[in-house]
């Protein structure tokens, strides 16, 4: 395949995944968002690899334009490669968690390409951290890809970025995350404040 091909390709492939996002879902998570948000809730987002990258800017994001407190542990390295040296990977962010003192008023938002699989033991730190949430009656979304995995079974909402391509199932996904979660942080109900390059005149 040439260049010229793949580019039009990639590009044609994100107009359809656009096309096919399921909407009520979007709608749902920004619901359960300004729930949080009104309960004073705090909200966390988890992501490894791409995803931590992602989480770092949407923590800014949540908390700048929608004005809710929000963190992620992946913010920290020391404290979170503390915890792995000393307890291990797969309970890093359920540990943070808890010295976070999580409580049902809280939400965890998970950025994940499988969104965890206990059976392959893939992304099991975010399958023990979503157990715990569970356990404390947190809610949980998230923006994942292929079928979801964990995270898209046990979520009150859960938004799966369309395969429609298996060779391109990683930058697609990440990509979307990036593109949902600034859609509900200026989504009209939870904007608080103004952006930079919208009040500018």
């Amino acid at each position: 395949m040439i260049t010229e091909d793949y580019t039009g390709l990639y590009l044609a492939e994100t107009a359809k995944i656009a096309g096919l996002i399921d909407k009520n879902e979007i709608e749902k998570t920004v619901r359960i968002i300004l729930e949080t948000k009104g309960k004073n809730g705090r909200l966390f987002v988890l992501g490894v690899g791409g995803g931590a990258g992602n989480a770092s800017h949407a923590v800014n994001d949540f908390r700048k334009i929608a004005g809710i407190e929000s963190y992620a542990p992946t913010d920290n390295v020391s404290e979170l490669t503390a915890r792995i040296n000393d307890d291990g990977w797969d309970t890093a962010f359920s540990n943070w968690l808890k010295e976070s003192r999580i409580t049902g008023n809280d939400c965890v938002f998970v950025f994940s390409v499988g969104g965890g699989n206990v059976a392959q033991k893939i992304s099991s730190n975010l399958v023990q951290a979503l157990k715990y949430v569970k356990a404390v009656g947190g809610r949980i979304v998230g923006v994942v890809g292929r079928d979801g995995g964990y995270t898209a079974q046990v979520a009150d909402a859960c938004i799966i970025v369309p395969v429609v391509n298996a060779k391109t199932v990683t930058p697609h996904t990440e990509a979307f995350q990036s593109v949902i979660w600034h859609l509900i942080v200026s989504h009209p109900e939870l904007k608080s404040n103004e952006m930079k390059w919208e009040s500018v005149r």
